[in-house]
């Protein structure tokens, strides 16, 4: 079995337009710019706020890197771009952007409502802002019922009562993820928007109220882990979210008017993608799985997956769970099985001894590190029965990029993802085209410097199985 090994990236970059950076220049035609250093890599550009930025999962893989491999695929006007894993939407809105039909399959309700609303552009823009300010005077007209102000610093009546979540969707918070007087101002949003929505807006209005709600009414802070930062005991609730529904209404002035091109977003497993996406439909793919670590992917998006009433309680956050990739300890259930479809993956076998032995030797016994060597193989079997079901939606030649990390969160035990990856896929008859670096990142507990990777893979077709 080959042993696969990065190498940099083969994307040049020629053309410089003033004070937009480096351009990548495919088949002679200049693309939009990508960042060229290794600490911006995976920065946002602002070119690319459009759509992108109305809702972003902190993790998200970069706009520029779907147009790198878009690029290099060589994708003609009626191919289909498939992402598998697709979180809100990146590769779906890029996608568009460059008039690419698009599919995207994503199990967590609320990245899936995102990526729906980021790839809609239909809504009118003087509509959107119009009904947002609607929204927005009966909110304000609310908190002053309340005796309250949406402005800072006003002081609240003596024994004020405040609004609050019932128990069940409480306690699925992070503890002071959100401090009590901006909570009551996002309760009285909440239900002005319910009260008047309107078709064609109201979506891209609750977009908005979950993009403001994390780290600026609420207190959380990502830096890649969730956490709690400075405890905000105030925040201008109504005038953040209707600040950020006018600058969707005023990208949709731009995206409008660009050439109709489809992009649908579905939910399902991305580890049985073939049970909702049609066969043989698919000439490119373009994602990136969550990596085998600790991060806990519904944690970052608990807040407003909470607010907007897609988690409820605990039952309601358990079946989300089980629809994800098993990549942290935190979602692994008794009856996971997904470890047997790499039973006889040698390379995966000894990874797994190599984490438990670590821990025995180091004499950690906590539940969840007695799970690690367990969730390392439920993620590589995830990821082969993953690559299996992919193959009855490939068209012949299709081409594919994972971007996947090297992780060492198990114990200091390093995981080379991507050359792990590009064994199953071999194995499961596709050809790897190679391993480009993306980017490297410093790990959280050690420093040291880990590979962000680029996967590259072919679908021969059928015969390659």
């Amino acid at each position: 079995m080959a042993r696969w090994t990065a190498r940099t990236s083969l994307v040049h970059y020629e053309d410089r337009l003033p004070g937009l950076g480096a351009w990548s220049t495919v088949g002679g035609v200049a693309e939009a710019p990508r960042p060229p250093t290794n600490g911006a890599m995976n920065t946002l550009l602002a070119c690319d706020a459009p759509a992108h930025d109305w809702y972003r999962f902190v993790l998200s893989f970069p706009p520029h890197l779907v147009r790198d491999y878009a690029g290099r695929f060589e994708l003609a006007d009626d191919a289909v771009v498939l992402d598998p894993f697709c979180g809100t939407g990146t590769t779906l809105v890029e996608a568009k952007k460059m008039g690419i039909a698009g599919i995207g399959v994503e199990a967590m309700p609320m990245a899936k409502f995102a990526a729906q609303v980021k790839t809609d552009w239909e809504p009118d823009p003087d509509g959107l802002a119009n009904h947002a300010n609607l929204v927005a005077e009966k909110a304000l007209a609310s908190l002053t019922a309340d005796g309250l102000s949406d402005e800072l610093g006003v002081p609240t009546r003596e024994n004020q009562q405040l609004r609050s979540l019932d128990s069940d969707a409480a306690k699925l918070l992070i503890k002071d993820s959100i401090s009590p007087l901006p909570l009551h101002k996002a309760l009285v949003l909440r239900e002005a928007l319910d009260g008047e929505r309107a078709a064609g807006f109201t979506d891209h209005e609750q977009l908005a109220f979950a993009r403001v709600l994390p780290t600026e009414v609420g207190n959380l802070r990502f830096g890649p882990e969730v956490g709690v930062g400075s405890l905000r005991d105030d925040a201008a609730v109504v005038a953040l979210w209707l600040n950020r529904v006018l600058t969707i209404a005023d990208d949709l002035r731009i995206l409008g008017a660009q050439e109709r091109t489809s992009a649908m977003v579905v939910p399902g497993d991305a580890r049985d993608v073939a049970s909702c996406v049609p066969v043989e439909s698919v000439d490119a793919v373009i994602t990136s799985p969550p990596y085998p670590n600790e991060k806990d992917y519904s944690r970052t998006v608990r807040l407003e997956s909470v607010l907007l009433g897609y988690l409820t309680d605990r039952p309601s956050l358990r079946s989300t769970k089980r629809e994800l990739l098993r990549s942290n300890t935190r979602g692994v259930y008794r009856d996971d099985d997904d470890s047997a479809w790499v039973a006889d993956d040698e390379r995966v076998q000894d990874l797994a001894t190599q984490i438990e032995e670590r821990r025995i030797a180091l004499g950690k016994d906590s539940g969840f590190e007695r799970m690690y060597h367990r969730v390392t193989k439920l993620y590589f079997g995830g990821m082969t029965r993953h690559l299996s079901s992919l193959r009855d939606v490939l068209r012949p030649g299709a081409r594919l990029a994972y971007v996947v990390g090297d992780q060492a969160s198990y114990l200091r035990v390093m995981i080379r993802t991507g050359q792990i990856l590009a064994d199953i896929a071999e194995r499961a008859g596709y050809e790897v085209e190679g391993i480009d670096l993306f980017r490297t990142r410093p790990a959280t507990a050690t420093r040291d410097q880990l590979r962000e990777e680029v996967l590259l893979l072919r679908w021969p077709g059928p015969r390659g199985r």
